[in-house]
């Protein structure tokens, strides 16, 4: 997967918001898959995936519909945030 940028994480956590609390555990984990799986397919052929990018969390998660984040990190937002870490930390196998 590409480098992890604020604004990658930023749209993760948008994107989360928009699901329902009991989905936004599985819609990280396929965020993240998604990004990687791209990310492979961008290194093999040389071009972005077709559907899920070029690679990196944002044009991943810019597939999936989002909930505008408000300036301040509330309860919901922060636990979306563990969540997406919690799905790239799983993902690179720590």
């Amino acid at each position: 997967m590409r480098p992890i940028l604020p604004g990658c994480l930023d749209r993760g956590v948008a994107a989360l918001l928009a699901a329902r609390p009991e989905a936004r555990p599985a819609l990280a984990g396929r965020i993240v898959a998604e990004a990687r799986a791209a990310d492979a397919w961008r290194r093999r052929m040389g071009r972005a995936h077709p559907l899920w990018g070029d690679g990196s969390l944002m044009a991943a998660a810019l597939r999936h519909p989002a909930r505008p984040l408000s300036p301040s990190l509330g309860p919901e937002a922060r636990a979306a945030l563990r969540q997406l870490l919690d799905a790239l930390d799983a993902a690179s196998g720590l």
